[in-house]
């Protein structure tokens, strides 16, 4: 699978402005996939999209690819409880998004578990993240992109408005669109 196709698949609600980032694994089989990553790089970036690498596992050559919309992930570790929750959760205070996301990147490496706090880098509801954590994933109200711990009807309205998204972007993907005419301008 290209880089392009995994982005459609893994990222279209951050493609089309429905969620502020994406993150997802690749294992690239050959050695054109930072050929590709840095031409979908430019061209999202042309766009008001960051894609980046957050972590690579030299044993099994895979990565974790994070896309994220700068303007939104900013307003996100803007408000006062996401820096509140972050800093509870041991991150130093940071000067601009890349300054938390290393923080994010060092982190995803040193535990052994995915750490619960990127549900914030995601764009999460927060009091799910705090639900996760408190309750070790269980008692959930809803399970579908992430595990909802309150209202799941408005969940439920948001995973179906994902699915929707995914599934047209896949659609117009195979009939031969593009990724820079998939995406909506940040």
């Amino acid at each position: 699978m290209t880089l392009s196709a995994a982005l459609i698949e893994h990222a279209a609600p951050t493609l089309a402005g429905l969620k502020p980032a994406s993150l997802f694994r690749v294992h690239p089989r050959d050695g054109a996939f930072v050929t590709e990553f840095l031409t979908c790089r430019a061209e999202l970036a042309r766009q008001g999209l960051v894609l980046t690498l957050l972590k690579g596992c030299r044993k099994s050559g895979a990565y974790l690819v994070y896309l994220y919309r700068q303007r939104d992930l900013e307003r996100l570790l803007a408000k006062e409880e996401h820096r509140t929750f972050l800093y509870e959760m041991g991150y130093a205070p940071w000067e601009g998004v890349k300054d938390c996301l290393r923080q994010l990147a060092v982190r995803l490496c040193l535990e052994q578990d995915f750490p619960h706090e990127i549900g914030v880098f995601l764009g999460y509801p927060l009091s799910d993240i705090k639900g996760f954590i408190a309750n070790r994933g269980k008692g959930f109200t809803l399970c579908g992109c992430w595990k909802c711990y309150g209202d799941p009807r408005e969940a439920q309205r948001t995973f179906h408005a994902y699915q929707r998204c995914t599934r047209d972007y896949l659609r117009r993907f195979a009939r031969g669109a593009t990724l820079s005419q998939l995406v909506v301008a940040a």
